[in-house]
């Protein structure tokens, strides 16, 4: 009977298995990339709303102009979801707050917390999350509802659930804090203000249509983008 060779080296116990070792390795660099995706993601949606801001302003004859800023701010909650979307909203504002000229008629600073568009300004947190929310929880009713067999059918349905999740979150947040900074500032009755505040909502209605036809082909060139909400 043979026996083991001299210079063998015994097994030992202490050693980890190779597929532990492989898990504790690949498993810091996996976090540390969702968290840099994140951040990506915060970072270039608080850039786009900032260029929504200072472009194709038009002047309606108030104090508060029409611009693209509420087409990105609900985008932005429709795409990454309530939380990121909320925290790139912030993220745009504070940049604003300290003096960046990214809010509409290219200003910035504190003083803008002074106009009558200032409830508007401040509800964009609001919007973008609850825009968010519901969009997550909407469009997973439809994907489970209806079936993947008809693309078209569901593809139809994603569409409706974002349009409705931004308009609704539009309308519960922006619109509400809206009307409410323009009686505060300007002193006016609900109705006054109110009347004021229709005049964005047929372009209200068309940025969030067209929000919803941008998130439905950002989910289709990047399905992890919906796959992977939180």
């Amino acid at each position: 009977m043979s026996s083991a060779p001299d210079n063998a080296v015994p097994a030992t116990t202490d050693a980890p298995a190779p597929a532990d070792t492989d898990a504790r390795v690949l498993a810091a660099p996996v976090a540390r990339s969702s968290v840099a995706t994140d951040i990506a993601l915060i970072a270039t949606f608080a850039a786009f709303i900032a260029v929504c801001a200072i472009i194709g302003e038009i002047k309606t004859g108030s104090s508060v102009p029409i611009t693209l800023q509420t087409f990105g701010v609900i985008l932005t909650g429709l795409v990454l979801g309530w939380w990121r979307g909320a925290l790139a909203v912030l993220l745009y504002l504070a940049l604003g707050l300290i003096g960046l000229p990214i809010f509409a008629e290219h200003t910035g600073g504190v003083a803008v917390l002074g106009k009558p568009s200032a409830g508007y300004l401040l509800a964009f947190p609001l919007g973008a999350a609850l825009a968010g929310y519901l969009a997550t929880v909407t469009m997973r009713a439809v994907d489970r509802y209806v079936p993947a067999g008809r693309p078209a059918l569901r593809s139809t349905w994603r569409y409706v659930a974002l349009f409705l999740s931004g308009l609704t979150a539009s309308f519960l947040t922006i619109h509400l804090a809206g009307i409410a900074g323009l009686i505060l500032k300007l002193g006016l009755t609900f109705r006054e203000a109110l009347a004021i505040d229709v005049v964005f909502w047929p372009g209200d209605v068309v940025k969030n249509l067209a929000a919803a036809g941008v998130a439905l082909a950002i989910f289709r060139a990047f399905p992890d983008l919906l796959r992977n909400r939180r």
